[in-house]
């Protein structure tokens, strides 16, 4: 490691922005990666895994250092607690580093923040942890055993199991475990898949290409995606292959009009413009100047002239947008808990509480949205969430609500059963009058 970093109090400083400040994963990460960026790639390599997999296996970690720690989890104070959970980690699932080394530097990071005092406490835990991390026994109780082993609350466990069972419950917690390369869309509008494929290897980039979705590649082994030349020029996006197929099932045509309705940051109106090659136009809005600006730069970046960003309240209906859409958009707040493998950190923040508010504002936004589609037009909801009374139950309720409308299609994607993320679409056509 660097002289003048030591990649563990990184570590450390990264994950108390997230659990105890309340700061979001992805954000407080990419913060850190991009002040540390001048860092060899192994060392950033590092920083990431301890990071993410420390939060990743949480609720398993915790069950195993409340094992053999006399004071709880929940009791300790936040430093010390981030150390065993870190230390713990690496010595569970870092082979190539010694437990002998992961004590000794755990009990150096503790006195350098201010704790020489629990010194021995620090290594105590964790060297018995060590000696009997293999013989660890799990709860026998299935939805105790599904929460720690796949590192969920056991409020959602006992959800999921719920509205699937526990054998699908199993394979989307396998899922989220494994490591997967970065999914694009190809910016049809500037370049072909076949050419942009060619110019990331150019760079270095592993590239493997989609054999149902034709804008689609998958990316890994470069270092900053931001630097690569291609992103730069706007001839791709990052962008799940289940929220590519969804604009896709939407089908936009030359000369449509599309408004998205909570757009930021523009990934499906950006590809609604591209498949309407340059016609028609498409409305991205979104609530804040900050949501808008994200939509703005990626607009700027692809080089499409048939979008527009604008701010707006998705709950506040537009009199001069009355039945005036081809397709809404209507791809609204959620619980989230369809991409844990890239968020991992919603599933500590979210509670059935936050679900059934967002519930209603699904609801809320969507007898809005609705009155935007004209005759024969199409109504697009989805969700990046899995949780049935959020997208299943919200589409019965928008049917029984709005009888003018019927369901075209629909479809529930689940990690580790379909592609991608967990998803959710529903379709909806506007009867003709």
């Amino acid at each position: 490691m660097s002289a003048s970093v030591n990649a563990r109090e990184v570590v450390l400083d990264t994950l108390l922005l997230i659990t105890r400040d309340g700061e979001y994963s992805h954000a407080a990460l990419g913060g850190v990666l991009d002040k540390y960026q001048y860092l060899e790639k192994r060392e950033r390599a590092f920083i990431t895994r301890v990071v993410e997999g420390t939060l990743e296996r949480m609720v398993e970690i915790d069950y195993i250092i409340n094992r053999f720690s006399k004071v709880k989890t929940d009791k300790m104070k936040p430093v010390i607690r981030t150390i065993l959970r870190s230390g713990v980690y690496q010595m569970k699932y870092m082979d190539s580093i010694p437990d002998r080394a992961v004590c000794s530097e755990s009990v150096k990071l503790a006195a350098k923040k201010g704790f020489g005092s629990l010194k021995g406490f620090v290594n105590g835990v964790l060297r018995n942890i060590g000696r009997n991390l293999d013989a660890v026994a799990y709860p026998e109780e299935e939805t105790a055993y599904l929460s720690v082993r796949y590192s969920l609350p056991e409020w959602l466990a006992a959800q999921w199991i719920s509205e699937y069972d526990a054998d699908t419950v199993r394979r989307m917690g396998e899922a989220f475990f494994e490591e997967r390369p970065v999914s694009i869309r190809c910016n049809t509008s500037a370049i072909s898949r076949e050419k942009l494929a060619q110019c990331l290897r150019k760079e270095g980039v592993t590239v493997t290409e989609d054999e149902e979705v034709s804008c689609a590649l998958y990316i890994e082994g470069y270092d900053y995606l931001t630097k690569l030349e291609a992103f730069q020029k706007g001839w791709f996006y990052v962008q799940d292959i289940s929220s590519m197929e969804t604009v896709l099932r939407a089908a936009p045509k030359k000369g449509d009009f599309v408004i998205d309705v909570c757009a930021a940051p523009g990934g499906k109106a950006l590809h609604m413009a591209e498949l309407m090659e340059g016609t028609g136009q498409v409305l991205a809005r979104d609530l804040t100047e900050y949501k808008t600006g994200l939509i703005q730069e990626n607009i700027e970046r692809s080089g499409l002239c048939n979008i527009k960003a604008q701010r707006w309240d998705a709950r506040v209906f537009d009199e001069s947008l009355k039945g005036a859409a081809d397709i809404v958009v209507a791809d609204l707040p959620c619980s989230g808990l369809g991409v844990l493998g890239r968020k991992t950190d919603i599933k500590y923040k979210m509670t059935p509480g936050m679900q059934e508010q967002l519930s209603g504002l699904q609801r809320e936004i969507l007898s809005v949205s609705c009155g935007y589609v004209k005759p024969g037009g199409k109504l697009l909801y989805s969700t990046c969430t899995v949780h049935k009374k959020e997208n299943e139950e919200n589409a019965r309720w928008f049917l029984k609500s709005q009888e003018d409308f019927e369901l075209l299609r629909e479809q529930q994607r689940l990690p580790g059963i379909h592609k991608g993320d967990g998803f959710y679409m529903a379709l909806f056509r506007r009867k003709d009058s």
